[in-house]
């Protein structure tokens, strides 16, 4: 297994622009809704200060069971849901509780380091699959003899930012049923699709019990409030509930509560509804300014979804992402190379693809956006190319 780098946070320069993928401008917080749900809850306050439900508090599991009704068209019970401190805490969960030293785990290639990680970490072998403009390549499951587990991304696979087809979808679970399979089902980014229809998610589509559906507030809220859960299948619920409350007994219950408020009176879907137009705008904001600066001699990819996109810079190999970042660091942009989530075993020659990099815009207004695109050529041109 590869060293898990701990990155911390970078301190940014007054005036430089970071393409950053992950975080959330403190700026889009609904943070008035936020205090009257926590008013709210100091209003309610038990003269009897004691341990929450391990599994999470009923009044935010019953309003995240009429919340993924409607939002995901996914139908669980009350006692199927588990509320986690992110999804980082699910997945390792899933990998405690279902991997044992050795299980094969599939994963994407490219893919979520983080969840790789994890799952390597309680020694898993991952088995890295090809993913292609539509996910991840199924049809190369019948290359793996047996597998525990599969972790997928599918409604906005990481990073690249494609959609997993019906087809594939069914074509997975029923890999999955035939070896008695675990899915892991990352709904991550599920909020924010602009310019494609949601398939049905995996969970609403298994008539096997064996996927385990996972969501986080982390992209719609704050990854500082450390909310998230999972929709388990129903043999898995004692054993899930009881591994949290042996692991911290339960997620603060100030938090939990205030967001059942905001669930329970539509301030949720307001924001959401709100921060989507915004991502959006900044999304096109971005498009528009590659295309206008970078043109044809880029493709651009995961402009349907999410808070990032993709970049290939068809005339640059992927051993020259090193240099294209630091020439944009010298301009004052900070940009992310794609070359990071390949898995070791699954690495493409870095030689032979096109470099890539990862433009989350997020934190940035529009006119930082521009500024920042505009730098980027201006550093491709100072490299010895007129092309940009």
């Amino acid at each position: 297994m590869a060293a898990l780098a701990l990155h911390e946070p970078v301190p940014t320069a007054a005036d430089e622009i970071d393409f950053v993928y992950g975080p959330l401008a403190g700026r889009d917080f609904p943070i008035l809704p936020w205090l009257k749900a926590l008013r709210a809850v100091e209003r309610q306050r038990s003269a009897r200060l004691a341990y929450e439900d391990p599994r999470g508090n009923l009044d935010l599991r019953k309003a995240l069971q009429t919340h993924l009704s409607q939002s995901r068209g996914l139908s669980c019970s009350v006692d199927q849901l588990l509320i986690v401190n992110g999804s980082q805490q699910a997945l390792d969960l899933c990998a405690r509780l279902l991997i044992s030293p050795g299980d094969p785990v599939v994963a994407e290639n490219l893919g979520y380091q983080m969840a790789h990680h994890v799952f390597e970490t309680y020694g898993a072998k991952l088995l890295p699959i090809d993913v292609d403009s539509h996910g991840l390549r199924t049809d190369l499951l019948a290359q793996v003899p047996r597998a525990q587990m599969a972790y997928v991304t599918p409604t906005h696979q990481f990073p690249l930012g494609s959609f997993l087809p019906i087809g594939r979808r069914r074509a997975l679970l029923a890999w999955a049923a035939e070896r008695d399979a675990w899915i892991i089902e990352d709904d991550y980014d599920s909020e924010y699709r602009y310019s494609v229809r949601p398939e049905p998610t995996l969970r609403s589509l298994d008539s096997s019990g064996c996927v385990i559906h996972v969501g986080t507030f982390s992209k719609t809220l704050s990854p500082q409030l450390r909310l998230g859960y999972m929709v388990l299948p129903p043999r898995l619920v004692d054993v899930f509930s009881a591994a949290k409350r042996l692991t911290d007994r339960h997620v603060t219950t100030g938090s939990q509560r205030a967001l059942a408020v905001l669930l329970e009176d539509g301030s949720y879907d307001r924001h959401v509804r709100r921060i989507r137009r915004l991502q959006h705008a900044r999304q096109a904001a971005l498009v528009q300014a590659i295309t206008s600066h970078l043109g044809e001699r880029v493709e651009i990819q995961g402009a349907a979804s999410g808070l990032h996109l993709v970049v290939w810079f068809r005339e640059f190999a992927a051993e020259k992402e090193p240099i294209l970042i630091e020439s944009a660091r010298q301009k004052g942009v900070r940009l992310y190379p794609v070359s990071q989530f390949f898995h070791p075993a699954g690495r493409a020659d870095a030689s032979i693809r096109p470099a890539g990099l990862v433009m989350g815009y997020a934190l940035l207004e529009r006119d930082q956006i521009e500024e920042g695109v505009r730098r980027l050529a201006a550093a491709l041109r100072e490299l010895g190319s007129d092309r940009f």
